[in-house]
């Protein structure tokens, strides 16, 4: 046996595989999109996994929301939700970035410890300190959903600052010696240099930012009570009765379903953006 037939070999195996595996992982998304369109009462009581029934009708029940509240007005909330937060983390944490990968400044690097330091801090250890503040600016509850896009301005997500800052130390400061004696400013280099170079990372952070305030439950459930305003993730809280049961499977699984697709639309067509800011650190020369 050739080299090369060994190689094809192991390739195959590998890919098969691979393969195997991603089914593995993929199977409970697929039983759920599948068992979304069986009638609810054949949900757990027939084990197959094609559908011997097929229905739509858990999609048009579910779909007319709660409290009168269409999925439509849940999945417009989150969608501006997420969008504000998106721009509102790319701006503020941009520019944090930029100041602790390039300006200098007293206790640059003291401030950059306590940044750090905010992200071994439990989320938790901060939820009643601030709900009590927000509720103090009554914020809860608010149409602007303030208490959740309002943080997104002040560059709390430390995580997305240092991949950025990472990023930005990458990048060659002959670039920015360059701009400077061009007659470029601080102010200049950051939207001329640095943002188009960063490009990459800050998809990134956009994306994450996105997934991670669309799944966002507990923030949502805390400060918003009214069904106008739900979101996805909160409106699908409303189908588990008080008792904690759920008595339409087939309305939770078609609606989880739809919320899904957004998240798969935006992270297939941003992936090449995706791997590329994780995978590099800027410029290699």
């Amino acid at each position: 046996m050739t080299r090369k037939t060994k190689g094809l070999i192991a390739a195959g195996v590998t890919h098969v595989f691979i393969i195997l595996l991603g089914m593995i992982m993929l199977y409970p998304v697929i039983w759920l999109v599948l068992n979304s369109f069986k009638p609810n009462n054949m949900i757990f009581s027939d084990p197959s996994l094609i559908p011997k029934v097929w229905t739509v009708e858990n999609y048009v029940a579910g779909w007319k929301g709660y409290a009168g509240v269409s999925f439509g007005v849940f999945f417009r909330n989150s969608l501006i939700i997420c969008l504000v937060c998106v721009v509102a983390n790319l701006f503020s944490c941009t520019m944090a970035a930029y100041a602790f990968g390039r300006l200098s400044f007293k206790l640059r690097a003291f401030w950059f410890a306590m940044m750090m330091m905010t992200l071994m801090l439990p989320g938790h250890v901060v939820t009643i300190p601030r709900y009590m503040m927000f509720n103090a600016f009554h914020w809860i509850d608010s149409a602007l959903y303030l208490p959740i896009i309002a943080p997104k301005f002040l560059a709390t997500d430390a995580f997305f600052v240092f991949l950025l800052v990472q990023f930005i130390r990458g990048l060659p400061k002959d670039l920015d010696e360059a701009a400077t004696i061009d007659g470029c400013g601080k102010i200049g280099i950051f939207f001329r240099i640095i943002i188009p170079l960063a490009t990459p990372a800050m998809i990134t952070t956009a994306l994450f930012t996105f997934l991670w305030t669309w799944d966002d439950f507990f923030n949502q459930l805390l400060y918003l009570s009214s069904p106008a305003k739900f979101t996805v993730s909160r409106a699908l809280r409303t189908f588990v009765g008080d008792s904690g049961a759920v008595s339409q499977w087939g309305n939770v699984l078609a609606m989880s379903s739809l919320a899904m697709i957004p998240c798969f639309v935006l992270f297939f067509s941003l992936q090449k953006y995706f791997v590329q800011g994780i995978a590099t650190s800027g410029i290699k020369g």
